[in-house]
């Protein structure tokens, strides 16, 4: 590696965290905003304008909050357990392409980039499960054996949704299923580009993908491991000051993070939706002439200004959705959570992986019979669960049962 290729290389590294942690304070501004333009309520309004000082405010209140350690807490396991929930977040951000230009991103173009987001990912559970250990608190324990339980409950979906793109793109690179979504729709709508979003099974895999990663980042209704009501503040009870900062931190950039792999492989990553550059098609009509020059650095700019608006617009809607669920949606029982996990959305992913190998191995009659058949099963499985389900009769009694009279002389004596 020549200085040249390490230069590019820190200065790739400097983007990705300089986007990560400059984005952090108005994710945090944007959810009260948003939430409270969910809730009816006027939201942070007082530092700066519309609130945007907030996040400022909360750093510095957590920063001389006091900082106390349990007594019988193992301090070095609960020193570096903030530290392993965040590191995670941010190295998996390294394998996805923010625009076309190499040299600038993505951090590394590996051969195994849907492997490698899928290993860093899973690593974040450790943070959890050991700050809830390290604390020597029976409430903080069950908070981070339910997160382990959540993780596993969740990434065979995640994995098995992914295994459609890969299938759909045939590489394992994040730049190549960018590029692979970089075709006409269908082969017959050019301007239009091929997300694997408008494909059946990458719809039913977005889809899927969605619910995953909800549950992966600990965010509502899938937030059982710091269920307030059931178990105090979860597996950070423990936790004050900077320390319980950074698990939000990594919550937050988790967000982000996922969000750039969600319009990675099924949104076409920074392509636009429609495949028209006029700027594109005028230099090349002007090449060779005066305005030749002028015309092709424009739509040089124009083409790095744009990859990044596209990508970045993706993440925020995605982002919107994520409070949109918050304010939306009550709490999953722990019961219901590892039953949506097991019982639908690892059966579903599993049989849409196998529709999508059909379909790239016999075409498009024997998948869409695979597609038919499900949709049969679905409404099938709906008619009879209905059939079953026991009425609920809700019954409002207090413990003082009211007086009933068993006679008219009880009556007569009573009044």
């Amino acid at each position: 590696m020549t200085w040249a290729d390490a230069g590019w290389a820190f200065l790739r590294v400097v983007i990705v965290l300089a986007f990560l942690l400059g984005t952090l304070p108005f994710v945090i501004w944007g959810e009260r905003r948003v939430l409270a333009w969910f809730q009816d309520r006027i939201g942070p309004n007082r530092l700066g304008p519309f609130g945007l000082l907030q996040p400022i405010a909360d750093v510095v209140k957590l920063f001389f909050k006091e900082e106390f350690l349990p007594k019988a807490a193992d301090y070095r396991i609960w020193f570096i357990a903030p530290a392993l929930a965040l590191f995670p977040a941010v190295v998996a951000a390294a394998t996805i392409p923010w625009g076309p230009n190499r040299q600038l991103t993505p951090v590394a173009d590996i051969d195994v980039g849907i492997l490698y987001f899928l290993a860093m990912s899973s690593l974040a559970v450790y943070g959890v499960v050991l700050a809830g250990w390290s604390s020597n608190n029976k409430y903080s324990l069950l908070g981070g054996l339910r997160s382990s339980a959540q993780l596993i409950s969740y990434e065979l979906g995640m994995g098995l949704a992914l295994g459609a793109i890969i299938l759909s793109s045939g590489t394992l690179r994040m730049t190549g299923i960018v590029e692979a979504q970089d075709q006409p729709l269908w082969g017959i709508a050019p301007a239009i580009n091929h997300w694997f979003i408008f494909t059946p099974w990458g719809f039913i895999g977005a889809v899927i993908f969605w619910i995953c990663m909800v549950a992966e980042t600990n965010r509502a209704p899938f937030d059982l491991p710091e269920a307030e009501s059931e178990l105090i503040a979860g597996y950070h009870t423990e936790y004050s000051s900077m320390k319980f900062a950074v698990f939000f931190m990594s919550e937050y950039m988790a967000m982000v993070t996922i969000s750039a792999i969600l319009a990675t492989c099924f949104l076409g990553g920074y392509l636009p939706p429609l495949d028209i550059a006029p700027v594109a098609a005028l230099a090349e009509s002007t090449s060779g002439t005066a305005l030749g020059g002028i015309t092709s650095a424009l739509a040089t700019l124009t083409g790095w200004l744009s990859a990044p608006f596209w990508f970045i617009s993706k993440i925020v809607l995605s982002l919107f959705i994520f409070i949109w669920l918050r304010a939306t949606l009550p709490r999953l029982r722990y019961d219901q959570l590892m039953a949506l996990g097991w019982k639908a959305l690892f059966p579903l992913a599993l049989v849409n992986l196998m529709i999508a190998a059909v379909y790239f191995g016999f075409g498009w009659i024997p998948a869409l019979t695979g597609y038919g058949i499900l949709a049969l099963g679905y409404a099938l499985w709906v008619i009879n669960r209905r059939g079953k389900e026991p009425k609920r009769v809700v019954q409002m009694h207090s413990d003082a049962a009211p007086y009933q009279p068993q006679s008219h002389r009880e009556v007569e004596s009573v009044g």
